[in-house]
């Protein structure tokens, strides 16, 4: 090839990636809802519960710039449990999301998919007025619980270890504030509930009787948290899904190794008193990414979700115990990880 030939070639190879970059300049983004991969970041709408499990790595991301360091543009609604979160999730308007134990029947049931395990939980507690002392007193007793939460669960654990049902009580369908205040005025004889909402009852009710806790139920089933996707946003967002993945560990990491500051970052966030953090903190188990994908690879968080499926089964909320590796992408949060 002569010297001008070689010269015309790579004008024309110039001229090309010169007009494929200002096509890519003049593209439009892919909407939440579209197909097309990853051409550009899609905005995140990560949604959240306003307690120290739900907010902790939010808050963390925030102060540390992880998002921004990842790319990733976020929207934080707020929410007051896990399945309207599932819910936003199944009507795209939301894309994460957080859930407790409680609502891991969704996922379950083809309804989200768990993204990553938060915390192990012990702040679940079944508790009653003053007088009443065990489960059975709960026959025909007003019970307050937000439903499908951990506090719905706690219940009808403690209710079946004592041969009960729900038709053995009156079930009051409440969100949590509701809980606290319908207790605490003693319009309710119980209650399916979880702390730091229990400290507050505390503070008006100080002599209430706890009747079960997480740790009566800890060698049938645990109790973990977690962040949902949904699915089509998985499908269709493989890279930001992955970047999203890979802030959550980072900031697993910081809370792992800064609890306190995290207990005051949280606080920071949600304009709170961080007393009732650190003791929302003191009933959870906080795990690292790298003790996470252990606990992913040798097969334990499969063994939870499974467990908690056979629960759900005999709850009612599934049909059948679903295979945790159908609706958990370990192998995509290990991989966030390389």
């Amino acid at each position: 090839m002569t010297r001008s030939a070689q010269i015309r070639g790579i004008a024309a190879a110039a001229a090309a990636a010169l007009t494929a970059l200002a096509l890519a300049g003049c593209a439009t983004p892919a909407a939440n809802g579209s197909s097309g991969g990853d051409a550009e970041m899609p905005k995140v709408r990560f949604g959240y519960i306003a307690d120290f499990n739900g907010a902790s790595l939010l808050a963390i991301a925030d102060d540390q710039g992880l998002w921004e360091d990842a790319g990733l543009e976020v929207e934080t609604p707020v929410f007051t449990n896990g399945p309207l979160q599932i819910q936003a999730l199944g009507t795209n308007d939301l894309d994460f999301g957080y859930i407790g134990p409680g609502a891991m029947w969704l996922p379950a049931s083809g309804q989200a998919q768990v993204a990553a395990i938060n915390s192990l939980g012990n702040a679940d507690r079944v508790i009653a007025q003053p007088g009443i002392t065990s489960i059975e007193d709960l026959k025909g007793k007003k019970v307050a619980v937000p439903e499908g939460t951990s506090g719905d669960m706690i219940l009808t654990m403690a209710l079946k270890s004592a041969d009960m049902t729900t038709d053995d009580i009156e079930k009051v369908v409440m969100d949590p504030a509701t809980v606290v205040s319908a207790f605490a005025s003693g319009q309710v004889d119980a209650a399916g509930i979880w702390y730091p909402l229990i400290g507050t009852i505390e503070q008006q009710v100080p002599d209430l009787e706890i009747l079960a806790e997480n740790e009566d139920f800890s060698d049938e089933v645990a109790f973990p948290s977690a962040f949902v996707v949904s699915p089509a946003f998985s499908e269709q967002h493989p890279e930001a899904t992955t970047a999203v993945l890979g802030v959550l560990r980072e900031a697993m990491d910081f809370r792992a190794e800064h609890l306190d500051e995290t207990v005051q970052l949280t606080a920071d966030m949600l304009k709170a008193d961080p007393e009732a953090f650190a003791t929302d903190a003191q009933y959870a188990k906080y795990m690292s990414a790298g003790e996470l994908d252990a606990l992913t690879e040798d097969g334990t968080v499969a063994t939870w979700l499974t467990g908690l499926n056979e629960y759900f089964v005999e709850a009612g909320k599934l049909d059948t115990a679903t295979d945790a590796n159908t609706y958990y992408l370990g192998d995509e949060f290990v991989a966030a990880g390389q």
